[in-house]
């Protein structure tokens, strides 16, 4: 029956081939981010494109949390508008932390993209803003743990998909994804502290293994 010895030496062989193959153990892996009972995951992949998490926190409307949002990027970003002009694939993730009127939902983001735009290039987005209205408005509510995603893919366009699935054609315009951003980066923010959590500083973020 092999020894310690043997034991000891057969473990140290299988962490050296790991280290060879380029694998790396397991609690060497960067943490996920947990907010609010909400996981967002390190990276995801968009179409082929891998996107990293840049920062994950809460939307809260008076005391309330309303969403937990993550937002991913191709890499790091020093500021908010650095984010929102870097080239590459980008997604905005949320899950709803409480049941919501989704047509409501629809709204606070049309007067979001409003107020982080000058009337002349908002104007230009209406059409889309309806679209995306009406997106909403179908779904009529958004229930705890549903899941809302934005995701700009280049050649593509803005896809929105609503626990999981793509609703309707891609929004082709690239300045309609980066209006929707501003919406959380832009110079008046649906909430000032969700977007400083996710431009890298998350307050209620917690690291789990």
């Amino acid at each position: 029956m092999p020894g310690p010895a043997h034991a000891t030496w057969l473990a140290t062989l299988c962490i050296a081939l790991a280290l060879a193959s380029g694998a790396a153990p397991a609690s060497a892996q960067a943490p996920s981010l947990t907010v609010a009972g909400v996981r967002f995951d390190d990276s995801a992949e968009l179409r082929g494109a891998r996107v990293h998490l840049h920062g994950a926190g809460i939307r809260y409307k008076a005391v309330f949390q309303v969403y937990a949002a993550g937002l991913y990027l191709p890499r790091k970003a020093a500021t908010a508008e650095e984010a929102l002009a870097m080239p590459g694939a980008k997604r905005i993730a949320l899950t709803m932390l409480r049941d919501i009127d989704s047509g409501e939902l629809g709204k606070l983001f049309a007067r979001g993209m409003e107020d982080n735009m000058d009337r002349l290039a908002f104007s230009r987005l209406v059409p889309g803003v309806l679209r995306m209205s009406q997106i909403f408005s179908d779904h009529k509510r958004l229930a705890a743990g549903d899941s809302v995603s934005v995701d700009w893919l280049p050649g593509t366009g803005t896809v929105v998909s609503v626990r999981g699935v793509p609703q309707g054609e891609p929004f082709r315009e690239p300045e309609f994804f980066t209006a929707l951003l501003r919406i959380w980066l832009g110079p008046h923010p649906a909430d000032w502290k969700l977007k400083d959590a996710l431009l890298g500083r998350p307050a209620a973020a917690v690291a789990t293994p």
